[in-house]
């Protein structure tokens, strides 16, 4: 059942300023849109300000000094924020431990922690490690020596490949795969040679992978994702890459092999980064950007190749004219041309 709670109540859990009536009960949340009187939203954007006036909704999570329109408002620096935590607060509820479910294949020499959950068809294999208190959905593979840290959520069809690690309050959705071979082979003059890839994932803490994600072990020592680092469905992260920490890469982002990447860099969807680079901290590339070459600090770019931002969107306006530019530059050529040809005809006449 879905709680309720007054809008004081929501405001001093998220550490807001109450404007308007503070009794007013909140037990649900929704859009500006479709909000009605016991929900509370949310105005992130100043350019839909104006639907403040407009919603039904009991209180609206704001930033300070908005026009409110006589609504309830909680006052906050970041409404966004709020709103997720208050979405956390009113539908995620405490996984309760069901223990080792019946069907789930688990090695006589895995080490279990407490109050966890293992469903059937998951299959657990030899010396794995897994933490207290960590959910394994049905479908999942952990290869041997696996370990797996507290807390963590390993979904259905995921699968975790001998001897990586993965750290506490870690996530994997449904079908991404850690640890899978990374693409290495040698020429041998009429074909290619395998080579063994022997080393592994490290996931620090707080990393979340998403869907049929594919992370490649290394040639040889870590490929790893530090701490708070969020990947969406789709993104291919090739061996022995280096991401640093609160990184956000987005669907269908690749990164070729032994990429360092620095803290807090986005990396927008389709984003293409070839390897052996480095890219600096507090970076961002705009989507189906191509990276061939290392990218500096605290920018952002776009565009293939990249180019800071600010370039590429003048570049950019500039490519719906090319047809005109290179009809109007022929003409030129011409009238040009034309011009030459008098121009001798004079110089002969004289």
């Amino acid at each position: 059942m879905t709680p309720t709670r007054t809008v004081k109540e929501l405001a001093d859990y998220l550490g807001g300023v109450v404007l308007g009536n503070g009794e007013t009960i909140i037990s649900a949340l929704g859009p500006l849109e479709t909000a009605g009187p016991e929900a509370v939203t949310f105005l992130a954007n100043p350019r839909y300000a104006a639907k403040v006036a407009e919603t039904s909704a009991g209180a609206v999570l704001m930033a300070p000094g908005g026009e409110r329109y006589g609504r309830t408002a909680i006052e906050m620096s970041n409404p966004y924020l709020g709103f997720a935590k208050l979405l956390a607060l009113f539908y995620t509820t405490p996984h309760e431990a069901v223990g080792v479910l019946q069907a789930a294949n688990i090695s006589e020499t895995a080490t279990i922690g407490n109050g966890i959950s293992i469903y059937p068809g998951a299959c657990i294999g030899r010396n794995v490690v897994i933490g207290d208190r960590t959910v394994i959905h049905s479908g999942a593979v952990l290869y041997d020596n696996v370990i797996v840290g507290e807390d963590c959520i390993i979904h259905a069809n995921a699968v975790i490949r001998e001897r990586c690690r993965i750290g506490s309050r870690c996530i994997v959705q449904p079908g991404a795969v850690i640890g899978s071979d990374g693409f290495g082979y040698a020429p041998d003059g009429s074909g290619y040679y395998r080579i063994p890839q022997i080393g592994i994932v490290v996931l620090d803490d707080d990393v979340e992978i998403g869907a049929n994600c594919c992370i490649d072990r290394a040639a040889i020592e870590v490929t790893r994702i530090r701490r708070g680092t969020k990947l969406d469905n789709l993104v291919q992260i090739a061996h022995n890459c280096q991401i640093g920490e609160d990184c956000m890469i987005v669907s269908q982002v690749g990164i070729s092999g032994s990429t360092k990447i620095g803290n807090h860099v986005t990396l927008a969807g389709q984003v293409g980064v070839a390897g052996h680079l480095t890219i600096g901290d507090n970076v961002l590339v705009g989507a189906q950007s191509g990276v061939p070459s290392s990218l500096p600090a605290n920018a952002a770019y776009s565009g293939t190749p990249t180019m800071p931002h600010r370039e590429w969107l003048k570049s950019s306006m500039v490519v719906p004219r090319l047809p005109e530019m290179k009809k109007n530059i022929s003409a030129l050529e011409k009238r040009i041309a034309e011009l030459e040809a008098k121009l001798i005809q004079i110089c002969q006449e004289r």
